[in-house]
Parts: structure tokens; C-alpha cells; sequence
């Protein structure tokens, strides 16, 4: 990996159904990373997509009356559909079902193969087709009628076919060392130290093909096996950067990854077979996995049956994408649970944006135009007044930056309102429509209030772009000075006479539903 690259990644999602909030999120955060460090000048590369092999995709097939060809190319493009609602910036979209993932997936498996760690046996053992995943009798609870669930509560089935296997009881020690000399590969905390107690226990080797169906990448030189779906799931990351053209410029240039963002219901997957994957083949790890939490719905667990299922295409028809964005950054603790619910999503948004954000920007900019024909007024060198909002709101934005550096974004999304929260009492304070007999110290507040909004529409950038960009163009800010180094920058200031447009509201205000 070349010194200024950053490679970030979603989990791909499974498109066995419509995606929902929980999908939403994810690509919103991962996405606010992504665009975080573009604004510190990182080249970086940034990907999603579907994952669209495995049983669970025939059944819902045959469900349906359709072919699961006909049922990956229909949902994965809802999942493409809700990246462009949301205002995702991903440099790739990549599908499990491509030529080059087919490529990249059966050379890995030649690699791991070629390191003696593939073997052939019987798989004999309980099998969750909804997880994915096999388990041991220790991991299983009794459900009702005496069916046998997984940790997740699926149902399990006892499984016997011929299968290839993969010797990961070879990885314990690598695995142990790895989370000790890269103590951040897991975060948060809890689910490192999950995956360490897990590890510890011992490792079994795991099943890696399947014979019962043919959905899936043909095994290697082994007719009538298909890969298992997290072999060929967990490949995506390498296939996205240009595998296995493993000594190609855009591999070389991205891989390891910096981050993988997932859901916690999979950190096993990433956390402990995917770096044996890796190692196996010879291939650098990647150097974090961060498991996030899950949503609920106005505190309960969402299910079809309640009927609280969160679309986010409805949501984001209605609100639009940046506050829905804000919403799910800023309220929900990354890395813990979190809640979608409607009232506390409009108080977020008429407070937090259309109140402390777009007033201040609203009444400062109508003023400049009011009383200054639209051109920015020279601010006063000296006044400590206005010294100490600008120098507040630079620390407020290096204390993002430090939230950043291990993506807390509810902290950083925190920071910047503190910011503007600052900015508006020190714009009531200066009180500006008072000082018509004296327009330049007006003028001085006014400046002064349109640079911190400059400041933190650029830092916004990361959190609600489409709103940012607009306060930005307000500001006639340049694009070129729209990165972070530019919001730090105590020398840098917009020249008094710049022509600013009319301004206009950039955040709408909401209405509870009656009753």
C-alpha cells in the first residue's frame, strides 16, 4: 500500500431481500469515512456491493418462481439504487456473480490449496442456511418443538456431504499473535475481546465447498463443488482493488485494507477466517475490521410481523438524504445499538440543522446582502471577541479530526454542532442588526460568523455533502479550498469584497405526525 492511499470497505449485502435501515447505516458510515479522509487529502478508495452466492438465494428463488440469476441482478440493483439515494461516494459496486470475482476467488483458492492447507473429508455437522454458517453442539440452544438454533436463533439442520476443508485449526497462534501486535485489527473493544476468547478456546477446521446446490464459484479442478459463500464473500475486498493481479498498480497500491466496516453478526467471519484466508495465500491482512452495532425501531427489534420495518427508500423520499445521514451518525454511538425513531430523528433535525446550522448561515449571509450589496465586509484585526469564536471553532474541528482517527463519528458529528452551538451565542451576543451606526464592526461580526460557517460546512462535508456543498457555494468558496487543512488554517480567510449569491434555506424543518 503507497503512503497516502486508504481503502475502506461496507460488508457486501445479501440480496436475498429488499434492503432496509440497518443496510442504510452501514453505507452512511462507511461512506462519512470515506469522504473524512478525501477531506484530509488521502487518495482514497472506497467499495460496496452485493453478495449474491449461496442456498439462501436459491430458496428465495424458487420462493419466488424465478431464476437466482433473475434474483440477483433484480435486488442487487435495489442496493445500487439506495447508494445513489443516499449520496454514497463509493469508487466501486462489485458483485459476487462477475468474471473478476470468479478470477480472484479461484486463484485464492489455488494459493490456499498450494499451501497444504485444503483438504478433502466429510462435513458432518449443524448448519444454519440463514447465517451461513456452520456450528458446534456447545454454540446450539434448544427451540421450540426441539428444533436446534444458532446463536442468531435461526434453526439449524445436521448436514453430511463430501466437502473440501480448510485447515484453520493451523491459525490459532498466527491468529493470537495478529490481534496482539495490531491491537486496533478489532475494535470496538468488546468485540475484540469476543474474538480473542473465541480463538483461545480452540479452533476446528472449517467446511469450505458444498455439493448439494450449484449456485455458487465452481471449485478449482473438483467438479460438483462450489465454493462456501463466505470464501467467496469475503474474496470481494481483494477482487474490488484488482486481484489477482496481485502485482497490478491498483492492488498494489490499496491492499491491505485500512478498514472494513461491518455489522457485528459477522465479525467472526472477518476477524478469524478471513485472515487465515489470507495468510494461507500469503496475502497482507487488512489492517482493522470495526464491527458496528444494529438499529431498532422506536425501541423495539424490527420484523415484518410488527411491521416496523424501516424502509429507507421511504424515508429518504421523504426527509431527503443528508438529514436521514446526520440522524444515523449523529445519534447512534458507533459501535453500539442504536435506534431509528421518528420524533427523536425531526428534534435532531429542526435542532441541530435547521436551527443552530442553517439560521446562523440564513440570517448572516441575508444580512451581508442586505446591508452590503452581497459582498463579503472586511473583518477587525484585534477584536478578541471575534479571535476567540474563530480560534473555538478550529479546536472544536481538530477535536473531529481526533474522533476520526478512529471513526467515532458520533463524537465528531458532536463536535461540529458544539461548534455552531458557540457560533450562535456568539452571534446573539455581537447582535449585528444593532450596530447600524456602525457598519463596519457589522460587517466584522458578519465576516466573522460567515467563516465559521465556512469552516464547518467543510468539515460537514463528510456528514451531510449535498448540504455542505451549498453552504459552501453560498460562501463562493472555492473547490479547491475545501479540504480540512483549509477549516485548520488560522491565516486563511475568504477576501473581504468577495460577491456572495442570494442566499437561500438549506435545511427543512419538520412536523411530528398528529396523533
Amino acid at each position: 500500500m503507497t503512503g497516502n492511499a486508504y481503502y475502506v470497505t461496507t460488508a457486501i449485502a445479501y440480496p436475498n431481500g429488499e434492503p432496509h435501515i440497518g443496510h442504510a447505516y452501514e453505507l452512511i458510515a462507511t461512506d462519512a469515512i470515506a469522504r473524512w479522509r478525501r477531506l484530509e487529502g488521502r487518495d482514497v478508495f472506497f467499495l460496496t456491493g452485493t453478495d449474491e452466492h449461496g442456498l439462501k438465494m436459491v430458496q428465495t428463488a424458487e420462493r419466488e418462481g424465478m431464476t437466482t440469476r433473475a434474483l440477483a441482478d433484480r435486488n442487487s440493483a435495489r442496493f445500487r439504487e439506495l447508494g445513489k439515494k443516499l449520496n454514497s461516494s463509493n469508487d466501486d459496486f462489485i458483485r459476487t456473480t462477475e468474471p473478476r470475482h470468479y478470477a480472484a476467488s479461484q486463484d485464492l483458492w489455488r494459493r490456499m490449496t498450494a499451501a497444504g492447507d485444503v483438504y478433502t473429508s466429510t462435513y458432518k455437522g449443524w448448519y444454519s442456511v440463514r447465517d451461513e454458517a456452520y456450528f458446534d453442539d456447545e454454540e446450539l440452544t434448544e427451540g421450540e418443538g426441539g428444533k436446534k438454533l444458532a446463536p442468531s436463533g435461526a434453526e439449524v439442520k445436521w448436514v453430511e456431504e463430501p466437502s473440501y476443508f480448510f485447515k484453520l485449526s493451523a491459525y490459532q497462534d498466527k491468529l493470537l499473535k495478529l490481534y496482539e501486535e495490531q491491537p486496533d485489527f478489532i475494535a470496538p473493544k468488546e468485540r475484540r475481546n469476543e474474538i480473542i476468547s473465541f480463538v483461545k478456546r480452540g479452533l476446528q477446521d472449517v467446511s469450505i465447498s458444498r455439493t448439494t446446490f450449484d449456485w455458487g464459484i465452481p471449485v478449482p479442478d473438483a467438479p460438483g463443488h462450489v465454493m462456501y459463500v463466505w470464501i467467496d464473500a469475503l474474496t470481494n475486498y481483494i477482487t474490488g482493488v484488482g486481484y489477482p493481479d496481485d502485482k497490478g498498480a491498483q492492488f498494489r497500491k490499496f491492499w491491505p485494507a485500512n478498514l472494513h466496516v461491518i455489522g457485528k453478526d459477522i465479525i467472526r467471519f472477518h476477524t478469524v477466517y478471513w485472515p487465515a484466508f489470507l495468510m494461507s495465500a500469503g496475502l497482507p491482512v487488512p489492517q482493522r475490521v470495526f464491527a458496528h452495532g444494529f438499529l431498532t425501531s422506536e425501541g423495539k427489534k424490527m420484523s415484518k410481523s410488527l411491521g416496523n420495518v424501516v424502509d429507507p427508500f421511504a424515508v429518504v423520499e421523504e426527509f431527503g438524504a443528508d438529514p436521514v445521514r446526520f440522524y444515523c451518525l449523529r445519534e447512534i454511538s458507533w459501535g453500539q445499538d442504536g435506534d431509528w425513531g421518528r420524533d427523536k430523528f425531526i428534534n435532531r433535525n429542526n435542532s441541530e440543522l435547521a436551527n443552530n446550522f442553517g439560521n446562523l448561515a440564513q440570517r448572516s449571509l441575508a444580512m451581508i446582502q442586505k446591508n452590503f450589496g452581497g459582498q463579503l465586509p472586511a473583518r477587525q484585526e484585534g477584536s478578541a471577541d471575534d479571535s476567540k469564536i474563530i480560534a473555538e471553532t478550529i479546536t472544536s474541528i481538530e477535536r473531529m479530526e481526533a474522533a476520526m482517527a478512529t471513526e467515532l463519528l458520533h463524537e465528531a458529528t458532536a463536535e461540529l454542532i458544539s461548534a455552531l452551538g458557540a457560533a450562535n451565542l456568539y452571534f446573539a451576543d455581537q447582535a449585528p442588526w444593532g450596530k447600524k451606526a456602525d457598519l463596519a464592526r457589522m460587517g466584522a461580526i458578519l465576516a466573522t460568523t460567515a467563516d465559521v460557517v465556512r469552516r464547518c460546512a467543510i468539515a460537514a462535508q463528510a456528514f451531510i455533502p449535498a448540504a455542505a456543498g451549498k453552504m459552501l457555494d453560498m460562501l463562493a468558496v472555492p473547490v479547491n479550498q475545501r479540504l480540512l487543512a483549509h477549516a485548520l488554517d488560522p491565516d486563511l480567510y475568504l477576501a473581504a469584497g468577495t460577491a456572495l449569491p442570494v442566499p437561500e434555506p438549506v435545511f427543512r424543518k419538520f412536523e411530528a405526525k398528529a396523533g
